[in-house]
């Protein structure tokens, strides 16, 4: 009896374990949408878009949360180069700095909500979701007239109540596919060859409006991404807010209703 209870208990195991790993390898290679215990799946934003047909678009985004000494010269510069952009605005930036604000909306460029006070979003309820974001929304309108459709996370940091939450306030939680890294004080030529070398279709990139050295990099980007057929656009000109669906890898595609 002994030798059968322990022979079973060891087959158990065996399956388990074999169980185990068959999950754990699908959560490492589907990517932010893997299948977890209990049958959960992963939401994701839109790191980037399958844009059809030939055309070559690319979003410039810029996240303002410290500092605007640069603001006005990234408007210039993008405005010289026939380029688009959209500035992904925290809270406490437009409250101190709402001239560079309105500045941004003057120029005809998109403006995101980027939360109220830059906190990782995952930590927080529902409701305390609603406000960092609501909060933001209600400012701008008040400022420029026009309320965000697009959200990014601090950090990059969302989990699925996030997502839902976004969703829910008729919003598109919004990613990046390139990092260029400017925050760590790469030289302009660096940030540069972090984009242009990769620049694909459909992607979005992300700077920060007061990184030191994005007024160097961005008239390489744009003449280097000019020089490859690019154009810079908007993300409303990108990214979709209905009949869409988002890959495992966060890739938005055009939802076939035929």
């Amino acid at each position: 009896m002994f030798y059968v209870v322990k022979r079973q208990s060891l087959v158990f195991g065996v399956v388990f374990l074999l169980l185990f790993v068959i999950l754990s390898v699908s959560v490492s290679t589907s990517g932010a949408s893997a299948v977890f215990f209990g049958g959960t799946t992963r939401k994701v934003p839109v790191y980037g878009v399958e844009v059809p047909g030939d055309e070559k678009v690319i979003a410039l985004t810029f996240d303002a949360a410290w500092g605007a000494d640069k603001t006005l010269e990234i408007i210039k510069i993008l405005k010289e180069y026939d380029a688009e952009g959209t500035f992904f605005l925290v809270g406490f930036w437009i409250d101190k700095y709402p001239e560079e604000t309105k500045a941004i909306a003057e120029a005809g460029l998109e403006i995101g909500n980027h939360s109220n006070n830059h906190l990782n979003m995952s930590k927080l309820s529902e409701t305390e979701i609603r406000k960092e974001i609501e909060t933001v929304n209600e400012r701008l309108v008040n400022l420029t007239g026009k309320r965000p459709v697009y959200f990014r996370p601090p950090y990059g940091d969302y989990n699925n109540r996030l997502i839902d939450t976004v969703v829910d306030l008729g919003m598109v939680p919004v990613q990046w596919s390139i990092d260029t890294l400017d925050w760590k004080g790469l030289s302009g030529k660096e940030i540069a060859e972090r984009v242009l070398p990769k620049a694909k279709s459909g992607d979005i990139v992300l700077f920060h409006n007061n990184s030191d050295h994005v007024l160097d990099a961005l008239p390489i980007i744009l003449l280097g991404l000019k020089n490859k057929g690019f154009k810079c656009v908007g993300l409303s000109k990108l990214v979709m807010t209905e009949n869409y669906y988002i890959d495992n890898n966060g890739i938005q595609h055009i939802k076939n209703t035929a």
